[in-house]
């Protein structure tokens, strides 16, 4: 029994990571967009953003809606402002 519980707790554990967002940059936060800049060239673009927010994995992340409504998820690159990963729903 203690077997399996080591096992559970072991892969819950190697599972966590995977659920996280992607590492975007080690470039140091003063080389990054400021948080405005980015703002404003989504929202030219056509997107309601919601919330706007720096990740532990460094990137800028966006949860809003595009030009159709539909629902987004968006990871920026902070020193580029190049998508790196997107979600639309």
């Amino acid at each position: 029994m203690m077997a399996y519980l080591i096992l559970l707790v072991v892969l819950f554990l190697a599972a966590a990571p995977a659920s996280a967002g992607p590492l975007c940059t080690t470039a140091p936060p003063a080389t990054w967009l400021p948080l405005d800049t980015l703002r404003a060239r989504v929202e030219a673009e056509g997107y309601r953003i919601v919330v706007l927010k720096t990740t532990a994995g460094n990137c800028y992340e966006i949860y809003g809606r595009d030009r159709d409504g539909r629902r987004v998820e968006i990871y920026f690159d902070p020193v580029s402002g190049d998508v790196v990963k997107a979600s639309i729903r």
